[in-house]
Protein backbone atom coordinates (compact mmCIF):
# COMPACT_ATOMS: atom_id res chain seq x y z
CA UNK A 1 0.00 0.00 0.00
CA UNK A 2 1.23 3.63 -0.90
CA UNK A 3 1.64 6.28 1.45
CA UNK A 4 -1.18 8.59 1.09
CA UNK A 5 0.51 12.52 0.63
CA UNK A 6 -1.59 15.50 0.55
CA UNK A 7 -1.69 18.19 -2.04
CA UNK A 8 -0.94 20.46 0.58
CA UNK A 9 -1.11 22.43 3.92
CA UNK A 10 -3.73 24.25 5.39
CA UNK A 11 -3.31 28.46 5.64
CA UNK A 12 -1.84 29.64 8.87
CA UNK A 13 -4.35 30.79 10.75
CA UNK A 14 -3.16 34.27 10.97
CA UNK A 15 -4.84 37.70 9.75
CA UNK A 16 -1.85 38.44 8.42
CA UNK A 17 0.76 35.87 7.01
CA UNK A 18 4.23 36.50 7.01
CA UNK A 19 6.13 34.94 3.42
CA UNK A 20 9.53 33.67 4.88
CA UNK A 21 12.15 31.46 3.50
CA UNK A 22 11.61 28.74 5.91
CA UNK A 23 8.14 28.91 4.68
CA UNK A 24 9.18 28.65 1.13
CA UNK A 25 11.96 26.48 1.96
CA UNK A 26 9.60 23.51 4.26
CA UNK A 27 6.89 23.61 0.87
CA UNK A 28 10.06 22.76 -1.17
CA UNK A 29 11.42 19.91 1.00
CA UNK A 30 7.62 18.85 0.77
CA UNK A 31 7.52 18.81 -2.85
CA UNK A 32 11.02 16.57 -3.10
CA UNK A 33 8.95 13.85 -0.27
CA UNK A 34 5.69 13.79 -2.95
CA UNK A 35 5.21 11.04 -5.51
CA UNK A 36 3.71 13.98 -7.48
CA UNK A 37 6.72 16.54 -6.83
CA UNK A 38 4.90 19.17 -6.17
CA UNK A 39 3.36 21.12 -3.08
CA UNK A 40 1.28 23.78 -2.29
CA UNK A 41 1.33 26.10 1.01
CA UNK A 42 -2.35 27.53 0.96
CA UNK A 43 -2.41 31.27 2.04
CA UNK A 44 -5.74 31.65 1.60
CA UNK A 45 -8.57 30.13 4.51
CA UNK A 46 -10.76 28.71 2.65
CA UNK A 47 -12.08 26.86 -0.68
CA UNK A 48 -14.58 29.52 -1.09
CA UNK A 49 -12.16 32.50 -0.53
CA UNK A 50 -13.04 34.91 -3.80
CA UNK A 51 -9.07 35.14 -4.19
CA UNK A 52 -7.60 31.46 -3.66
CA UNK A 53 -3.51 32.81 -3.22
CA UNK A 54 -0.14 29.87 -3.06
CA UNK A 55 3.19 28.47 -3.24
CA UNK A 56 3.35 26.07 -5.54
CA UNK A 57 6.74 23.93 -4.73
CA UNK A 58 7.64 21.93 -7.82
CA UNK A 59 10.39 19.24 -8.86
CA UNK A 60 11.37 18.90 -12.42
CA UNK A 61 9.39 15.65 -14.19
CA UNK A 62 6.31 17.03 -12.07
CA UNK A 63 3.60 17.07 -14.60
CA UNK A 64 0.64 19.65 -14.66
CA UNK A 65 -1.93 18.28 -17.62
CA UNK A 66 -2.95 21.06 -20.15
CA UNK A 67 -6.01 23.12 -18.65
CA UNK A 68 -7.60 26.56 -18.47
CA UNK A 69 -10.27 28.15 -16.47
CA UNK A 70 -13.46 28.27 -18.26
CA UNK A 71 -16.57 27.13 -16.44
CA UNK A 72 -16.48 29.78 -14.50
CA UNK A 73 -13.65 31.86 -16.30
CA UNK A 74 -10.69 32.74 -13.55
CA UNK A 75 -7.78 34.61 -14.69
CA UNK A 76 -4.53 33.44 -12.91
CA UNK A 77 -0.79 34.72 -12.26
CA UNK A 78 2.42 32.94 -11.49
CA UNK A 79 5.53 34.61 -10.21
CA UNK A 80 8.72 32.49 -10.15
CA UNK A 81 9.94 33.10 -6.87
CA UNK A 82 12.65 30.34 -6.96
CA UNK A 83 14.01 28.36 -9.91
CA UNK A 84 12.80 28.09 -13.17
CA UNK A 85 9.50 27.50 -14.70
CA UNK A 86 8.05 27.66 -18.92
CA UNK A 87 4.81 28.85 -18.92
CA UNK A 88 3.45 26.67 -22.28
CA UNK A 89 -0.05 27.88 -24.18
CA UNK A 90 -1.53 25.94 -26.64
CA UNK A 91 -4.35 26.14 -29.05
CA UNK A 92 -7.90 24.61 -28.96
CA UNK A 93 -6.32 21.73 -30.41
CA UNK A 94 -3.51 20.79 -28.40
CA UNK A 95 -0.74 22.68 -30.64
CA UNK A 96 1.93 24.80 -28.65
CA UNK A 97 1.14 28.07 -29.40
CA UNK A 98 4.23 29.47 -27.64
CA UNK A 99 5.96 29.16 -24.66
CA UNK A 100 7.88 31.52 -22.13
CA UNK A 101 10.49 30.70 -19.54
CA UNK A 102 9.91 32.89 -16.03
CA UNK A 103 13.04 32.89 -13.95
CA UNK A 104 13.62 34.55 -10.39
CA UNK A 105 15.55 37.37 -10.38
CA UNK A 106 15.67 37.38 -14.37
CA UNK A 107 13.78 39.96 -16.86
CA UNK A 108 11.07 37.66 -16.91
CA UNK A 109 9.43 36.43 -13.90
CA UNK A 110 5.88 35.88 -13.78
CA UNK A 111 2.73 35.49 -16.61
CA UNK A 112 -0.58 36.81 -16.05
CA UNK A 113 -3.33 34.89 -17.54
CA UNK A 114 -6.58 35.76 -18.86
CA UNK A 115 -9.32 33.19 -18.56
CA UNK A 116 -9.98 30.53 -21.10
CA UNK A 117 -6.34 29.78 -22.01
CA UNK A 118 -5.29 26.61 -22.38
CA UNK A 119 -1.80 26.14 -20.43
CA UNK A 120 0.56 24.10 -18.71
CA UNK A 121 3.79 24.80 -16.48
CA UNK A 122 7.38 23.10 -16.93
CA UNK A 123 9.75 22.64 -14.38
CA UNK A 124 12.96 23.33 -15.36
CA UNK A 125 15.00 23.78 -12.18
CA UNK A 126 15.16 21.60 -9.18
CA UNK A 127 13.06 23.02 -5.95
CA UNK A 128 11.13 25.77 -8.30
CA UNK A 129 8.82 27.66 -6.10
CA UNK A 130 5.81 30.08 -7.89
CA UNK A 131 3.57 32.28 -6.18
CA UNK A 132 0.15 31.21 -7.70
CA UNK A 133 -3.10 33.57 -7.96
CA UNK A 134 -6.63 33.19 -9.25
CA UNK A 135 -10.01 33.99 -8.89
CA UNK A 136 -11.86 31.51 -6.45
CA UNK A 137 -14.03 30.34 -5.26
CA UNK A 138 -12.17 26.78 -5.50
CA UNK A 139 -14.51 24.14 -6.13
CA UNK A 140 -12.12 20.88 -7.93
CA UNK A 141 -15.35 19.54 -9.86
CA UNK A 142 -14.79 22.64 -11.98
CA UNK A 143 -11.25 24.82 -10.92
CA UNK A 144 -10.01 23.23 -14.27
CA UNK A 145 -11.19 22.53 -17.75
CA UNK A 146 -8.47 19.62 -18.50
CA UNK A 147 -7.13 19.25 -21.71
CA UNK A 148 -8.61 16.15 -23.94
CA UNK A 149 -5.60 16.06 -26.01
CA UNK A 150 -3.37 15.44 -23.09
CA UNK A 151 -3.02 12.30 -21.19
CA UNK A 152 -4.10 12.22 -17.27
CA UNK A 153 -1.67 12.45 -14.45
CA UNK A 154 -0.29 9.65 -13.42
CA UNK A 155 -0.51 7.44 -16.90
CA UNK A 156 2.83 6.61 -18.19
CA UNK A 157 1.06 8.40 -21.48
CA UNK A 158 1.47 11.87 -18.79
CA UNK A 159 5.46 11.13 -18.13
CA UNK A 160 5.94 10.45 -22.42
CA UNK A 161 3.86 13.60 -23.06
CA UNK A 162 5.72 15.52 -21.17
CA UNK A 163 9.19 14.98 -22.32
CA UNK A 164 7.77 15.00 -25.63
CA UNK A 165 6.95 19.13 -24.44
CA UNK A 166 10.43 19.51 -23.12
CA UNK A 167 11.45 18.42 -26.85
CA UNK A 168 8.94 20.79 -28.88
CA UNK A 169 9.49 24.26 -26.53
CA UNK A 170 13.43 24.01 -26.75
CA UNK A 171 14.52 21.11 -24.30
CA UNK A 172 16.02 22.14 -20.85
CA UNK A 173 18.39 24.98 -20.23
Amino acid sequence: MSKRFPLGMTAPETDVVTLTASMVAQTVELSRATPRGRFIQRLHKEDGASLQRMLNAMQPDTYLRPHRHLYPPKSEAFIVLRGKVRFVEFNDTGKVARWIDMQADSEIFGVDIEPAVWHALIVLKPDSVIFEVKNGPYDKTSDKDFADWAPVEGTPEAKTYLHELIKKTGGIS
